[in-house]
């Protein structure tokens, strides 16, 4: 079985790229963020209404990347250290070395090539740092992009499951993706 440890935090970078840990002063851009609901169409999760509710989303990630349960990075540019998309490894199973990877774009930098650019390093990470032997991603068979960006990264479609989450009274289909580490 796999264990982590993501201290000191793992701050990565990219050709046009920082990506580093959530701060409290990222507490308006998580804001904006993920409380547009274009944005988090795709993501069965509920809105942040808040200031407060940002800064507890923050707080939230970084008690789970201290615990090793979670490794979430803010996505910066080189120029500026503002916050434009979170990626990370969520549902992280060290007994089956397997990782579930998401991420977040605001919607200014979509078609720039920037998740392709923060996945494929995060992928490196997972499977040369964290020695994962496999990484899944489950989106919503309608996010056309986030497929676009996993194929391009090799990824493989495993299944397509019916009614498979419930949020807001409804039950959503998820379309499951993956790439081993021997196809990397």
């Amino acid at each position: 079985m796999l264990v982590f440890n993501f201290s000191p935090f793992p701050n990565l970078e990219t050709n046009r790229l920082n990506l580093r840990r959530l701060t409290s002063e990222d507490v308006d851009e998580i804001l904006v963020l993920r409380s547009n609901p274009e944005i988090m169409q795709f993501i069965p999760r509920p809105l942040i209404k808040s200031k407060e509710e940002a800064l507890e989303f923050i707080t939230t990630m970084n008690a789970a990347v201290d615990s090793n349960t979670v490794i979430n990075w803010a996505i910066t540019t080189k120029e500026n250290d503002e916050l434009i998309g979170m990626i990370g490894f969520y549902r992280i199973k060290p007994e089956n070395y397997r990782a579930e990877v998401g991420y977040i774009l605001s919607a200014a930098y979509h078609g720039q090539g920037i998740i392709t650019e923060a996945l494929q390093r995060v992928i490196q990470f997972g499977f040369e740092e964290m020695g994962l032997n496999s990484i899944e991603a489950v989106i919503d068979p309608e996010n056309f992009g986030s497929e676009k960006v996993l194929l391009k990264n090799n990824f493989v479609k495993e299944g397509h499951f019916k009614e498979h989450t419930f949020f807001e009274g409804k039950f959503l289909d998820s379309v499951f993706y993956s790439l081993l580490k021997k196809n990397y």
